[in-house]
């Protein structure tokens, strides 16, 4: 069964240098629909759109015009203070380098978007434990990211994504860093949220092969939507 709409873009576009001789059209009209409980991929060589797309997903930039409903919500009315409160509470991301905290150790890592979020102390320490224990990293809560390998630090990641409970869990390349075995205990991970937590993910790759295990397959060329095609996810 499907779930309702979480994001809803239409006729997305994005330039920059507007006004100038060098103004771009980076994404040229952009429909996505993705449903509650979807494992969504995004393809698409460097330099396709799909980053810029995934800025405008994540609220970390603003389309030039068109519409983006978020989880109710329209991104593209909200001020900027009601953007960073939309970031913290219904967007978690996993970013290919990581961007954890460096001084800071994995618990405390992951209990960052719940501090932003107001969530008391012992509930925040509790839910962050929780998460790690999820993500297999109960014995590192301790640790530092120096500390921690790149797969290790890609779960605590993971656990702080998921840590105000998002609509959409957003990765950008998140096995871009690693190497094959760890890449793919990290694609399990996400297999895992999805199927047993029906957590929403839009996974954004360069990897036709990564894209393939999700449930719906989203090509981008050239700023524009090429196709669409399913996955071999269930």
């Amino acid at each position: 069964m499907e779930g309702r709409i979480i994001i809803e873009m239409k006729e997305i576009r994005k330039r920059f240098y507007v006004g100038t001789p060098n103004e771009l059209e980076v994404l040229k009209g952009i429909d996505l629909t993705v449903r509650e409980g979807e494992f969504v991929a995004i393809v698409g060589a460097s330099g396709s759109g799909k980053s810029t797309l995934m800025n405008i997903i994540g609220s970390l930039d603003r389309p030039t015009s068109g519409s983006y409903i978020l989880d109710g919500v329209n991104m593209t009315a909200a001020k900027d203070m009601e953007l960073s409160r939309i970031r913290n509470r219904k967007i978690g991301f996993v970013f290919q380098t990581y961007n954890l905290i460096p001084k800071t150790n994995s618990l405390k890592n992951v209990e960052m978007p719940m501090l932003y979020a107001g969530m008391p102390n012992k509930k925040r320490i509790q839910r962050a434990k929780e998460l790690l224990e999820l993500v297999g990293m109960g014995d590192r809560m301790k640790h530092l990211p120096e500390e921690l390998s790149g797969g290790q630090k890609q779960r605590v990641a993971i656990a702080r994504a998921m840590a105000n409970n998002p609509a959409i869990i957003l990765a950008d390349e998140p096995t871009g860093a690693l190497d094959s075995v760890t890449g793919r205990m990290v694609m399990d991970l996400f297999h895992e949220l999805h199927k047993k937590q029906g957590k929403t993910i839009v996974l954004i790759t360069h990897s036709p092969e990564l894209a393939e295990e999700t449930q719906r397959v989203i090509t981008i060329k050239d700023g524009c939507i090429l196709g669409e095609r399913r996955g071999t996810a269930i």
